[in-house]
């Protein structure tokens, strides 16, 4: 049952503010330095693949990390923008004829609103289970699909060349239409830039720690690559005036945080983000719970998955009201927070601060920064993001999963992302459909001397031809009532001699309306042919309710609390052995 809300409860803050300490002060100003130096360059380079201005990044990361510091559970979830939840923002505006550069960041406020209320609702109304229909196959297969997606987006970059597109095709085909246009310049610092940044995470730790510098000292210091490789490719841009032989810049970035108001209305342009809003959402949704819940669970902690609605749709809100875009709890950087030492969600407060102070006064230094870094910067954090492996976990446990991992993958790579997750979440409810369909149903007997029942298929067991005991292995619904009537039919006319069916429930958790009817139609056909329906270990809950029902008082048999009993009360003696 749902707590009743209050008000610490909608702010924790109230609650982990009161226990605030010096100690968990020095903790959390480190960790926001460290984000701080991984996240600025992060947010210029999402902004741009979300389509929008570099400083949209600034501003989506600090009024994300401020409004996510009250309103938050997780004491290391660090918000802003991330790389999945940005390709699908320039995804879903691609798909709207804007004429103008202001009406693309009209539609993309207008978005991030509609993604910051959807969320809102769900967690004011808790509903943080739904999140549950997207299964993690198909997100894995997303997530992988979507990051191939904005990896060779960024090749353009590397190669100082333009090229775009929805969906790999696309993309590939423009690259392959530009390649004559390439840069060696762009592309070699590119090459360099991503060899450096790869090698800061493990080779600049063994180095630090060989110098003599404390281990978990030497693991923050490694996570600098990124900023590190920005400040090298920008004073070589400046000193050598790189700009000049071809090298694409960042270019002017405003000082100062951007003018606030509420995205304007529009019934038309509301209404075609809707999906899209919906969509990223939960996308959004599910990557903030997912590294989250494996961090809170890391110091045994625990996250409110309702209130972390509300945080973010309000985190959304705000990004909105200040000229950013959707955000989300990012994997690296809060796996980077905790790390770092995150005691509390102040420490994304002090890390929007430090954003800020850079968005204030040092946006003139940006403006010598390559695009082909950014590009860069990407490209290596998007590589924790591809799991191939779940084809073939899928292939050897579940060929269905396997289907809905394939559709995902192939129809997100060739189609684009909103329609390949779409129709994988289809994909997966209707697999899920099929599955319950055809519940498992086991002919069950007794295994000789004892009062365990199992699969006559797979144990050597007793059985007896006046009595057939059937164990249902699912909850009993509309979708597979009708498999369950005709196999059991099916099993009856297989034994000529049989006076007794006992419907074992051990695993039926719910039975619907629909089921019902049904269970009324098997006890009077089975009536009419002189055969009684009877059942056993029906939990309490389903219990009550058969009660209240028509179908309890005409059942032609009992309800025995064991099927022991059953067995004990109606078998003839007559023993069969049954053995796989």
């Amino acid at each position: 049952m749902s707590k009743p809300l209050s008000l610490s409860r909608l702010f924790p803050i109230l609650t982990w503010g009161r226990q605030y300490s010096k100690s968990k002060f020095a903790d959390d100003s480190v960790a926001a330095v460290v984000v701080a130096i991984m996240l600025i360059p992060q947010s210029l380079a999402y902004a741009l693949v979300a389509g929008m201005p570099a400083e949209a990044g600034f501003y989506a990361s600090i009024f994300g990390l401020t409004i996510y510091a009250f309103f938050g559970s997780s004491n290391s979830l660090s918000v802003g923008p991330v790389a999945v939840v940005s390709l699908m923002t320039a995804a879903a505006l691609s798909k709207l004829a804007l004429t103008s550069p202001e009406d693309y960041l009209f539609a993309v406020f207008s978005l991030t609103f509609l993604s910051g209320i959807f969320l809102l609702a769900l967690g004011i109304f808790r509903l943080g289970f739904m999140a549950n229909f997207i299964s993690h196959p198909v997100i894995s297969a997303f997530v992988t699909a979507a990051a191939l997606i904005i990896g060779f987006s960024q090749v353009q970059h590397l190669l100082g060349i333009s090229a775009s597109g929805n969906n790999l095709l696309e993309l590939l085909t423009a690259i392959l239409g530009s390649l004559q246009d390439s840069s060696m310049l762009t592309l070699s610092i590119g090459i360099m830039a991503i060899v450096f940044i790869l090698w800061s995470k493990s080779g600049m730790r063994n180095l630090l720690v060989a110098l003599g510098i404390n281990q978990s000292l030497a693991i923050i210091l490694s996570r600098t690559g990124p900023i590190l490789v920005a400040i090298i490719t920008a004073t070589l841009a400046y000193s050598l005036r790189l700009d000049q032989q071809g090298l694409q810049l960042l270019g002017d970035v405003p000082k100062g945080l951007s003018g606030f108001g509420v995205p304007k209305f529009s019934l038309d342009l509301m209404s075609n983000l809707a999906g899209s809003a919906i969509l990223i959402a939960i996308i959004g949704f599910v990557e903030s719970i997912s590294v989250g819940q494996s961090l809170a669970a890391r110091r045994r902690e625990r996250i409110d998955l309702d209130q972390e609605l509300v945080a973010l749709g309000a985190s959304n809100l705000g990004s909105s009201i200040a000229g950013g875009f959707p955000v989300s709890g990012g994997f690296s950087r809060s796996v980077v927070n905790f790390e770092a030492g995150a005691a509390t969600p102040a420490a994304g407060l002090f890390t929007a601060i430090l954003i800020t102070l850079v968005a204030l006064f040092f946006t003139p230094i940006l403006f010598w920064l390559p695009r082909v870094c950014l590009a860069a910067i990407i490209i290596v954090a998007i590589i924790p993001l591809l799991d191939f492996s779940v084809l073939k976990r899928s292939w050897l446990y579940s060929k269905a999963d396997f289907a809905a991992v394939t559709i995902t993958l192939l129809l997100t790579l060739l189609v684009g992302v909103e329609f390949g997750i779409s129709a994988g979440v289809f994909a997966s409810i209707f697999i899920h459909l099929y599955k319950t369909s055809q519940p498992h149903v086991a002919v069950v007997g007794r295994v000789a001397g004892t009062e365990h029942f199992r699969n006559v298929n797979r144990h050597k067991v007793e059985t007896f031809e006046n009595l057939l005991s059937i164990r249902v292995d699912e909850s009993l619904y509309f979708a597979n009532t009708r498999y369950l009537e005709e196999l059991l039919f099916k099993l009856v006319t297989e034994k000529p001699k049989l006076q007794h069916v006992v419907l074992m429930c051990t695993a039926v958790n719910k039975i619907d309306m629909s089921a019902l009817a049904s269970l009324e139609t098997i006890n009077e056909t089975l009536e009419s042919l002189n055969i009684t329906l009877h059942l056993s270990e029906v939990k309490g809950p389903i219990m009550d309710r058969l009660a209240t029902t028509q179908f309890f008082y005409a059942l032609t048999g009992n309800n025995y609390l064991s099927h022991n009993q059953a067995v004990e009360d109606l078998n003839d003696k007559v023993v069969v052995m049954s053995s796989a």
